[in-house]
């Protein structure tokens, strides 16, 4: 699955995570990353341990926590904190990479089947910075308008391209879901798509309940809550 999903920040959310990005500490990106990542990495990232990034991080927690599009096509069981990113001047890229498997929140282990990038900055702001994810149907280059995320599937291999002008400013965080195959959850979220659209057609139709039932019975199936 490769979902772009719109507006998850809105304008005040957005101007309150401008405001942290203004006193930011940046720091050297590629102490986050593994081994083979860490040799084309090079960009910025938020001190994990300040001010800024604790309330950049509540706010894109509270964020995904209410969107249903967020939740109906992650299923997500554990959030790994979100962390934020930096590209301009000499630490502009990052070269085609596969994010690590399992990911550590304390002593706890997370398995990444999702990987998230929100988008922080407006796209006229900047030139480059396309984030390249190689796809089922090819490689897809994705830019998007500021408050803007896109979730894709944590074994895609992915790069950032250069930033050329301006700088790029993004959330990344990864998703342990319910249900962990990516087959499996995107059945799943077309089918909630599909019930959303004849709940709004037909109301709940003897047809619209008896699918309804099929999805939660598929979800209980395939789900490790």
């Amino acid at each position: 699955m490769l979902l772009q999903i719109p507006d998850v920040l809105d304008a005040e959310a957005l101007q309150r995570a401008r405001e942290l990005l203004a006193n930011a500490d940046w720091t050297e990106g590629r102490l986050s990353a593994g081994p083979q990542a860490a040799q084309v990495k090079r960009n910025q990232q938020l001190d994990a341990g300040g001010e800024a990034a604790r309330g950049l991080r509540a706010l894109v927690l509270e964020a995904i926590e209410r969107h249903p599009l967020f939740f109906s096509a992650a299923l997500p069981k554990r959030v790994l904190p979100p962390l934020f990113n930096r590209y301009a001047g000499a630490s502009n890229e990052y070269g085609d990479h596969v994010d690590q498997a399992i990911r550590y929140a304390g002593d706890e282990r997370v398995r990444t089947d999702l990987s998230c990038t929100l988008f922080l900055s407006d796209p006229a702001d900047y030139d480059g910075g396309e984030l390249v994810i190689e796809h089922g149907f090819g490689a897809q280059r994705i830019k998007l308008a500021a408050g803007a995320l896109v979730l894709y599937p944590g074994t895609s291999v992915h790069r950032v391209e250069p930033v050329t002008r301006g700088e790029r400013l993004a959330s990344f965080f990864w998703v342990e879901s319910m249900v962990r195959r990516d087959d499996q959850r995107q059945l799943l979220f077309d089918m909630d798509m599909a019930l959303m659209r004849l709940r709004a057609e037909h109301g709940e139709s003897p047809e619209t309940v008896r699918l309804t039932g099929t999805y939660h019975n598929l979800l209980r199936m395939w789900a490790d809550s």
